[in-house]
Formats: structure tokens, sequence, C-alpha cells
């Protein structure tokens, strides 16, 4: 199916919709049309995570996917005991749990679920970490998401979220835009069978900017937070901490 940037590209049925499409190929094709990026990107925003944080029990992964960050996750943190995973697309737990991540199933649960209007556990969360789902909600949305994330970390507990970006002011910033606008569509339509659906991150990514919406939003949540860029700006982080007090 054939999908064009929306108006309601914000509404939570559409990203649930758009991400059920997406689930079979999502793995392979993000690797493939990031040139390798994403894989680079998901291993430094685990990194960001305060280097003399040893010991972490539960980590809560917010527009969880199919769980890419995963591995890093548990070379980071080997004695992990929990992950709970949470995506408002079902065919992206489905993914997760019966393709990719069979070997570790026991320690991982999922809830399928819009993360701005769930019911979430207060305090719950050693870690909070998320990859490439920020660019879905728009400011008004990552401001109730703050406000989610700062609930359920316990106080001195972390957080780390890192975003694909519009790396404005960089000099090469004409030919990122070519390729996610222009060239990528085209690709995609050829591979995928008209699919139209990866290419929704050149749409997203100009309305998202960058993560500084979001850093602001956590800090207003009385979170300790820096903001980061990658690789010129093609991606933006956010990481800190809960105050113990």
């Amino acid at each position: 199916m054939c999908m064009k940037p929306s108006d309601n590209k914000y509404d939570p049925d559409f990203v649930a919709e758009l991400f059920d499409r997406c689930s079979s190929n999502y793995r392979v094709w993000s690797a493939i049309s990031s040139f390798g990026f994403v894989w680079l990107w998901r291993r430094q925003c685990i990194a960001l995570v305060d280097p003399s944080v040893q010991q972490i029990d539960t980590i809560v992964d917010l527009m969880a996917g199919t769980g890419e960050v995963w591995p890093h996750v548990l070379r980071r943190f080997d004695q992990l005991k929990t992950i709970k995973a949470i995506d408002i697309s079902h065919r992206m737990h489905v993914e997760a749990l019966e393709r990719i991540h069979r070997d570790y199933a026991e320690m991982i649960s999922h809830e399928e679920a819009n993360v701005l209007t769930a019911e979430l556990a207060p305090g719950q969360a050693d870690l909070v970490v998320s990859t490439f789902g920020l660019k879905t909600f728009n400011a008004e949305q990552q401001a109730i998401l703050a406000k989610q994330i700062a609930r359920i970390l316990k106080p001195g507990g972390h957080f780390a979220l890192i975003e694909a970006s519009d790396p404005t002011g960089w000099i090469f910033r004409p030919l990122y835009r070519f390729y996610l606008d222009r060239v990528l569509p085209n690709v995609e339509r050829f591979i995928l069978k008209g699919a139209n659906d990866f290419s929704m991150i050149g749409d997203y990514t100009r309305e998202f900017g960058d993560c500084s919406e979001m850093a602001q939003a956590l800090r207003e949540e009385g979170l300790q937070v820096e903001f980061r860029r990658h690789f010129f700006g093609c991606a933006t982080s956010v990481s800190g901490c809960r105050p113990q007090a």
C-alpha cells in the first residue's frame, strides 16, 4: 500500500498502521537505507548512560519497535533482569518476539500501548531508552511523553533517547534532504513493491527538527538533561537522570 505524508501523521492510529506495515522489513531496510548509521546511533545511545552506572535491573524501552537496541543494552548491562518493551504497533511486537529475540524472550515483557495514554507504573525503571521513535510525536505529544518518562523513572534513574534529525546549518544538508525526500522514496517503491512507508522519515524529520524541544520538556519535568548532536546533527540525543531528591 502506498502511503503519502499526511496531516494525520501524529495520530496514534496512523502511526500504529504505518509501523504494522513496516514491521517485516524494518530491521533490514532501516539499516540499508541509513547506510548502517542506525546501528551506530543505537550503540551511541546506550553509551550515553553515565559510565558510573553499573547495576541496572529494569529497562523500559519506549517505542521499542523490533528491539534493535536490546543487544547493545545487554552488552552494557550483563546483569540486567528485565526489559519492558512498549510499542503501539502489534506487528512490531510480533516480529521482535518471533523472529529476532527468542533466545532471551523470558526476560522481555511486551506491552502493546500508546505510551502517551498508557497507565505506566510509577518509579519502575532504572533506565528508560528510546531509539528512533520521538519523531512520530509533535511538540505537544513530546511534553506528555516527558511527563511519562519522569513518572516511570526511579529516583536516580537514567534515560537515553536518540532520533534521526534535520541537520540545519550543515553544509551538506541539501544532499541529505535530497536523499530523504527524493532518492529514498523512489528506491523504496522499487524494492518494496510500491511502498512509501519508510520514506515517511523525510516528512517526520523535517517537522521534528531535532531533540531540543524534547530536552526542554524533560527539563520542565525536573530531570537533568544533556543534548547532543551526532554526525553533524543527522541524529540528536537527550540523556540524563532523575535526581535522587
